[in-house]
C-alpha cells in the first residue's frame, strides 16, 4: 500500500515529534454502517502519524460496534478522532476532536494539538486563562473548515 505521507513530510513531523513531553493516544473511530467515504484514509494518515514517536499510540473504533467509547468522547460522526492525554493507565481528555480526514492544513493543526496534548499546556495567555476562568456557562466552540 502507497503511504499517505511522503518520506520528506515523516521525516519533518518525526522532528516537530521530538518535543513530545507525554504519551499521547489517537483515537479514531470509523462506521462500517455510515457511508464513511473517508475513513479508510484517515485511518491510514493516523498509523503513519502514530508510527513517527513511541509516544504516540492509535485505537481504533467502531462508532456502532463501540458505541459506549463513542459516547464517552461525544463522537457521533465518521471519522472522528479525540486526542487524549496519557499517564499511565490514565486518560485525560481535554476536549479535542476532529471530524472528517485532517488533510491539507488540517494536518498541520492536528500535528500541532497532538503536541498541546502531550506537552499538557493550551499555551493561552495568563489573560485567556483568568478570563476562562470566570465563566459560568457551558460553553461549546466548533470550528468548521472547508476545503476551497
Amino acid at each position: 500500500m502507497e503511504t499517505l505521507l511522503s518520506r520528506e513530510v515523516g521525516e519533518q513531523v518525526k522532528h516537530v515529534f521530538k518535543d513530545l513531553k507525554h504519551p499521547v493516544s489517537i483515537l479514531f473511530f470509523s462506521s462500517r454502517s455510515q457511508n464513511c467515504e473517508y475513513c479508510e484514509q484517515t485511518q491510514q494518515l493516523l498509523e503513519e502519524v502514530a508510527a513517527l514517536s513511541d509516544l504516540l499510540s492509535l485505537e481504533v473504533f467502531d462508532l456502532e460496534a463501540d458505541a459506549l467509547q463513542a459516547k464517552t468522547y461525544q463522537v457521533d460522526k465518521a471519522p472522528g478522532i479525540v486526542l487524549i492525554g496519557r499517564r499511565g493507565n490514565e486518560f485525560i481528555d481535554y476536549g479535542v476532536r476532529f471530524f472528517g480526514i485532517p488533510a491539507g492544513s488540517e494536518f498541520t493543526t492536528l500535528i500541532h494539538d497532538i503536541l498541546l496534548v502531550s506537552k499538557r499546556d493550551s499555551g493561552l495567555s495568563q489573560d485567556t486563562r483568568t478570563y476562562l476562568r470566570q465563566l459560568t456557562e457551558p460553553l461549546h466552540l466548533q470550528v468548521f473548515v472547508t476545503p476551497t
